[in-house]
């Protein structure tokens, strides 16, 4: 075996939801150490090239990236190779444009639109809360950040609003039976729903037990759950068009068939 870390990634061992096509190359951009995971993150320079059309090569993507037009939760990002991942909030000023990186229903990153009003926030799942030097409290979260002092109150799995220019919390949210979750694991992922109650099991994992808007009702672990709203009528980030309903695969088929017969027409 080679030492070292590894410096390349090769495509058909991409993730399958960056959605890269197999004889687009060799290569993929593999993302750099950062704050979210090689399997749970979308580099820069697939959001720009892929996603948002703004580049045809990798030498256009580090043109628009220099020039510091796009912008990661508030800071300009230069690298092609910085991985942004689930809640981060992409704003691109020259253009307008601002999005927030969710999951479809499929497991699948999406570019979520939204408004001037959810660009300066973000939610961050509490993943630990502990003791540092001299017993001064802080929180870790899931994309990284370490938060000090945080509410006495809070829990692991909870959720907290950050203010991206100040990296305060503004509010949190309890997880607890009765709020709104979104699956970003396992085999439900995007799918959003209530939750119903929670299986504790000692030394194994525990088990989350969800219904949907459409009262399909799905279980998963409890590391797959992140709490988006303390309710089902208050989510505290806007959601995509089909609000985390799955359909079916007779329902997904029949979708498909009548967007072809639309086009046909048009």
């Amino acid at each position: 075996m080679t030492r070292g870390p590894k410096k390349h990634l090769k495509r058909l061992n991409a993730p399958s939801h960056w959605l890269l096509d197999k004889l687009g190359g060799i290569y993929a951009t593999r993302p750099r150490a950062g704050p979210h995971k090689l399997l749970e993150c979308l580099p820069l320079a697939l959001i720009v090239k892929n996603r948002l059309k703004y580049a045809i090569t990798g030498r256009e993507v580090n043109m628009v990236l220099k020039q510091r037009f796009l912008k990661v939760d508030g800071r300009v990002r230069t690298d092609p190779k910085y991985p942004a991942g689930f809640m981060d909030v992409i704003t691109i000023e020259k253009t307008g444009d601002k999005f927030r990186i969710l999951y479809d229903t499929k497991g699948r990153f999406i570019l979520h639109k939204i408004k001037e009003d959810e660009v300066k926030t973000k939610l961050c799942k509490v993943k630990k809360i502990a003791y540092g030097a001299k017993r001064r409290p802080y929180l870790s979260t899931h994309d990284g950040r370490t938060i000090g002092y945080p509410d006495p109150n809070l829990k692991k799995h909870d959720t907290v609003v950050v203010d991206t220019e100040t990296g305060k919390v503004k509010e949190w949210v309890r997880f607890k039976p009765g709020c709104l979750v979104m699956c970003v694991g396992g085999a439900n992922v995007g799918r959003v729903g209530e939750v119903i109650k929670r299986e504790r099991h000692p030394g194994s994992f525990d088990i989350v037990h969800i219904k949907d808007a459409a009262d399909s009702k799905f279980a998963t672990r409890l590391e797959n759950i992140f709490c988006i709203g303390a309710s089902v009528y208050k989510p505290l980030v806007s959601l995509p068009k089909d609000k985390g309903v799955k359909l079916s695969t007779v329902e997904d088929r029949e979708k498909k068939l009548d967007t072809i017969m639309k086009q046909q027409r048009a």
